[in-house]
């Protein structure tokens, strides 16, 4: 199978996971502490698993302060997933997964202001798009939300799970060279230690649906999902990875739909699909409306 094919399947694969995780973490029921420890753990397994196999615990495959800049961007992903988590609760599964593909211009936003990054007319103008969409989204119906929830709670919580995901990024950008399944092993280690002091092991889940759910997310959503994503990301040009990356929030919308038989109004949908626009738009580099109406053709 050609490198290119491969990292085709494999990133479809690891979007399409990506997709599916708020009905299980919704569906599980459990407070989101305790889903996200979990979640840890079955992780920290599958990947101490993998790396072991290929070796990755050999001496000097981490300096002192990558190790440091490690464990504050595994600090940073588990923020993200308790505050994404949480919002599910709120805004619903599509929405909030919509509101924080805004991700990559908090990514921008940081690059400028700690590494010197240019901000271009292009990208401001993304931005503005993604913004308005942002706007859409908040006029939109709170029926939508999720039972019990506070749709405008979802939507704050959605847009700081992005702007952790961002610091993540940004800590990621200062460990080129290390292998990013060493990356995500101590993520998810620094997860467990920052979140069994609060709890986590003190009620246990019950019952075979709840831990085959929290194995899932563990060993699928977690383990499975990083080999298949960093796979890709090795072997397909950016623009590509970059395409294939918003099958996640379209996989996220059907599971709102199917699983959970929410209904959506048109500015709510209008609001989504504008954010997605203006994300793809700075993801994928068109530098006009006119560009991207060229590529995606």
């Amino acid at each position: 199978m050609q490198d290119r094919t491969r990292g085709i399947l494999e990133m479809t694969g690891a979007m399409l996971i990506s997709g599916t995780i708020g009905g299980f973490v919704v569906g599980s029921g459990l407070p989101v502490l305790h889903v996200v420890f979990w979640r840890c753990v079955f992780g920290f397994v599958a990947l101490l698993a993998v790396c072991a196999a290929m070796g990755l615990f050999r001496p000097g495959m981490l300096t002192r302060r990558q190790l440091v800049i490690a464990v504050l961007g595994g600090v940073a992903i588990v923020l993200n997933w308790l505050l994404l988590f949480a919002a599910y609760g709120h805004a619903s599964i599509s929405v909030a997964t919509a509101v924080y593909n805004t991700q990559p211009f908090m990514l921008v936003g940081l690059g400028v202001v700690f590494l010197g990054e240019r901000l271009t007319a292009a990208r401001l103008a993304w931005l503005g798009i993604a913004f308005g969409g942002v706007l859409l989204v908040l006029q939109g119906r709170p029926g939508s939300a999720a039972p019990g929830g506070d749709y405008l709670v979802g939507i704050a919580l959605a847009l700081g799970a992005a702007f952790f995901y961002a610091l993540a990024a940004l800590a990621a950008k200062a460990l080129r060279g290390v292998k990013p399944h060493l990356i995500a092993l101590i993520h998810v280690a620094v997860g467990i230690v920052m979140l069994a002091p609060f709890g986590a092991l003190s009620a246990l889940p019950t019952g075979n649906q709840s831990w085959s759910i929290l194995l899932t997310l563990g060993l699928v959503h977690t383990g499975a999902m990083y080999i298949l994503l960093y796979g890709a990301l090795q072997r397909l040009p950016t623009p590509v990875a970059g395409a294939l990356s918003f099958l996640y929030p379209l996989v996220a919308l059907a599971v709102d739909i199917v699983w959970f038989g929410r209904e959506f109004g048109a500015v709510q949908l209008a609001g989504m699909a504008t954010i997605l626009f203006g994300a793809a738009g700075m993801t994928l580099g068109w530098t006009s409306l006119r560009v991207a109406g060229r590529r995606a053709v």
